[in-house]
């Protein structure tokens, strides 16, 4: 992406290359690749330089849009985001004046939070986890046959981290700490883990 400077300030954007022009001259959309920096820079086209470092997950956060400035010192255009928002991590209720102006019940879920939703995600993966061994359960249903220990066992431990998942997500006091418990870190030992954990995997 490359901006047009004119009259020391940002007049146009460019997000592919295009032939162009500028004061009297057109120039072929071939500059932008065979043109160096500052050969371009000397009628006016810089580059834009991302700053992406106030960027953040957008699972978790509301970026802003981006804002680009021009440095006539440097030379440059950079684009950067400001500070970004945290989602709701809890539910928001309806209020009081939300029921006066016919909105919805005070008290009543008005839009879901990041805690409802992961958990509904979590729910929806163990069901998946599950259903591969359900063949099982029916089997045991429709002919008595006798469910494999290892295979119990798995289900039980599956809906044991379940549990300890939820109760995680759910005791996490804001949208940072939820951040935290699904952020990958290394450990000492080269493993790469989350604080949340992993829901346990049926050994073959």
């Amino acid at each position: 992406m490359h901006a047009i400077i004119t009259d020391g300030s940002i007049s146009k954007y460019i997000n592919h290359p295009k032939p162009l022009v500028i004061g009297d001259v057109r120039y072929p959309a071939r500059i932008f690749s065979v043109w160096t920096a500052s050969e371009l820079a000397a009628i006016g086209i810089i580059e834009v330089t991302f700053d992406d470092s106030k960027k953040k997950d957008e699972k978790y956060y509301i970026n802003t849009d981006q804002t680009y400035t021009y440095d006539a010192d440097a030379g440059t255009v950079t684009a950067t985001y400001g500070d970004a928002t945290a989602r709701a991590h809890a539910d928001t209720l309806f209020t009081a004046q939300d029921e006066t102006d016919g909105k919805g019940t005070e008290g009543e879920v008005a839009t879901r939070g990041l805690k409802y939703n992961l958990i509904q995600t979590l729910k929806q993966q163990v069901a998946g986890i599950l259903s591969n061994t359900d063949w099982y359960i029916t089997r045991n249903t429709e002919k008595s046959t006798a469910i494999p220990s290892a295979i119990s066992t798995h289900r039980d431990a599956v809906r044991t981290k379940q549990a300890q998942m939820e109760t995680a997500i759910t005791n996490a006091s804001d949208t940072p700490a939820l951040e935290t418990l699904y952020t990958y870190t290394e450990q000492e030992d080269g493993t790469v883990t989350r604080p949340l954990g992993e829901l346990p995997v049926l050994e073959s």
